[in-house]
């Protein structure tokens, strides 16, 4: 039995759930004061809104659904989560040169290449820039992680010197360099 899929997840005041069966597929639909999100869940794990809670069962037994009955109410808390609270991380750009803009919906880098690389920003996402410090708002946490994840790609942070992109927080293990025989 999953521990996280047995638990109710309350609705908060301000937030509207609903469930409905479309192709075959459960959409659940949360909205609340930072947006709405949409996600499609498999029949297999049933959900149902009742007294202001959302509970889950599996049709099933079977090990992938009992993976699939925690994920699920995962997921949905999530939603809940990011339309009345939403999600922040913070990217640090490190290193002599490396510099970023935000211009409209598009951020561009400076990174040391001989060009510079835009990228745009996704709908749902929300950008500031200060100095070399990115942060990026959105109510969906799995979005916003893809796409911090595509920035830090552009980047990575090297070990020598730490330079890149890198997570508010994130430790770099620094190597030491050559050394030279006096």
């Amino acid at each position: 039995m999953s521990r996280i899929g047995k638990q109710k997840i309350a609705i908060p005041a301000g937030v509207t759930a609903t469930i409905a069966l479309e192709k075959g597929l459960q959409v659940v639909k949360i909205k609340g004061p930072l947006g709405e999100l949409v996600r499609d869940f498999k029949p297999e794990i049933k959900l149902e809104i009742a007294n202001g809670e959302i509970s889950s069962t599996p049709t099933a037994e079977s090990i992938f659904l009992r993976s699939l009955w925690g994920t699920y109410m995962a997921h949905i808390k999530n939603m809940i989560a990011g339309v009345t609270k939403g999600f922040k991380k913070v990217l640090i750009v490190e290193g002599i040169g490396f510099k970023v803009q935000l211009a409209g919906e598009k951020l561009t880098f400076s990174l040391g290449f001989s060009h510079t690389v835009e990228v745009k920003l996704p709908k749902g996402i929300k950008a500031t820039v200060e100095k070399n410090v990115i942060t990026l708002t959105s109510s969906d946490k799995e979005l916003l992680g893809q796409f911090a994840e595509k920035i830090v790609s552009l980047k990575k942070p090297e070990p020598y010197k730490g330079k890149g992109i890198k997570y508010e927080g994130q430790v770099i293990k620094i190597k030491q360099g050559k050394k030279t025989v006096s």
